[in-house]
């Protein structure tokens, strides 16, 4: 016979949603079976009438009535249709794991490798995710994104908490990036600060971005530090780049507007009659070297991705020499205002 639960909000589970907690929980119970049950008292936390959208805290009781849900009436939580998962999917993402502990997951993600799905996206990271879930059921979060031409670090929450703290993070820009890239010409002067407005706009390959003014329909603020390490006389330089902001294909709109853009960029490399070096692919050459960022159990996570093979092609060719050179983020950041 179905009877009353009473049940503990977990410490990973603090700060969120009624209504996600349920969801999380009891997936066959729709979002119109649980506004009745609020509705009549049904459930309560800590005893007391709440709202959908209450923030649950760690150590509260929600009260769980013999639930009827899409599943057969139960009074325990139902088990979670998990969706179909290529078994080859874990392997990809052992091989591209660069770092992991019990609350984070660094991959090197690869060019050409979309992070989230799309239109007509079939293969993508946050899909191939559902291979890692833990034995909880829960699948470990993205927290920050990549262009899907762009390689390089990614990092991965394994847990809803830890995903918070990381976005934390990210949002409040205590997190450090660098960015390689190989870029047409060398940019002058060889280390700057680059501040504009962005705003987006519908092109027919998709969504670009441009140059805008403050007050312009949707303008936002975008700010890039840059500096030149090595170039190749005066047709190509190797440059990093570190975004203070985190706007849409924010570097390779930086670079476009130094006139400096990005080799194999196909959205903003607007040079015309350029030719395009022998032995060098025509692929984005935007690589995500390096991150750091606070760790939520103390410290800092400093993780370092290996260049893909068609950039190392290219330093191999240009005699640009990767062994000695990581720079000190902070060093060459300074303070944002």
């Amino acid at each position: 016979m179905a009877t009353i639960q009473n049940r503990d909000v977990t410490g990973d589970e603090d700060g969120m949603r009624l209504d996600r907690w349920f969801k999380e929980h009891y997936p066959g119970l729709s979002f119109g079976q649980l506004q009745k049950l609020m509705r009549t008292g049904q459930v309560r936390v800590d005893g007391k009438r709440v709202k959908t959208n209450m923030r649950l805290m760690k150590g509260q009781q929600v009260r769980i009535p013999p639930l009827a849900t899409d599943e057969k009436s139960t009074n325990a939580a139902p088990k979670r249709a998990m969706p179909r998962v290529d078994d080859r999917d874990e392997d990809f993402l052992k091989s591209v794991l660069l770092y992991e502990d019990k609350d984070i997951y660094v991959f090197n993600k690869p060019a050409g490798l979309a992070v989230q799905g799309g239109s007509g996206m079939s293969r993508h990271v946050d899909g191939m995710l559902e291979s890692l879930r833990d034995k909880h059921g829960q699948k470990p979060r993205l927290v920050h994104r990549l262009d899907r031409d762009t390689s390089g670090v990614l990092v991965v929450a394994r847990r809803r908490s830890v995903a918070t703290a990381l976005t934390k993070a990210f949002r409040e820009r205590s997190t450090q990036k660098t960015y390689w890239a190989l870029v047409r010409g060398v940019p002058k002067p060889k280390q700057a600060r680059v501040s504009t407005y962005v705003a987006k706009y519908q092109a027919e390959d998709g969504d670009r971005m441009r140059i805008a003014r403050h007050g312009d329909d949707g303008a936002q603020h975008a700010v890039t530090h840059y500096s030149v390490v090595e170039q190749s006389g005066q047709k190509l330089s190797w440059l990093t780049l570190k975004p203070v902001t985190g706007r849409t294909h924010q570097l390779r709109v930086h670079a476009a507007y130094m006139e400096c853009p990005i080799i194999g960029d196909p959205k903003y490399f607007n040079i015309d009659n350029w030719e395009l070096p022998g032995g060098i692919q025509n692929k984005l050459h935007l690589h995500a070297r390096r991150i750091r960022i606070p760790h939520p159990k103390g410290g800092i996570l400093d993780v370092t991705a290996p260049l893909p093979q068609h950039m190392q092609q290219s330093w191999n060719l240009l005699g640009f020499d990767v062994s000695n050179y990581d720079p000190d983020i902070e060093d060459e950041l300074g303070n944002e205002n």
